[in-house]
């Protein structure tokens, strides 16, 4: 059963006072480590800027969401996110698991 990760998150004074240098490198740096992650079937579905004017719209400015195969995959991901030292320069909010429909949710939902 596929896995995901939906990360929300917004830069943090670090990341708006690094020139635009050191965002190079520093994304050059993420860059060497996808291979790895690609690897073990995580993939980048979407990425982007969220739209403010969306109904109970999040204050982050920034989304992701990831698939992988299983839990591990995404436990590696979440890892490799943390190790990059991404959350040095970016607040954000991980929410992770395996995916299921909604005719499979709503039971979820239910047993509450």
């Amino acid at each position: 059963m596929a896995h995901y990760l939906a990360e929300l998150y917004s830069p943090k004074p670090a990341w708006l006072a690094l020139d635009q240098n050191g965002r190079r490198q520093f994304f050059e740096a993420i860059g060497s480590g996808m291979g790895a992650l690609s690897a073990l079937g995580v993939e980048a579905i979407a990425l982007g800027e969220t739209d403010a004017a969306t109904l109970h719209a999040p204050s982050q400015k920034f989304f992701a969401i990831w698939r992988a195969p299983d839990a591990a995959a995404i436990a590696a991901l979440v890892s490799g996110i943390a190790a990059s030292g991404w959350h040095d320069y970016f607040d954000t909010i991980n929410a992770a698991g395996p995916g299921v429909d909604l005719n499979g949710h709503l039971p979820q939902l239910a047993a509450l």
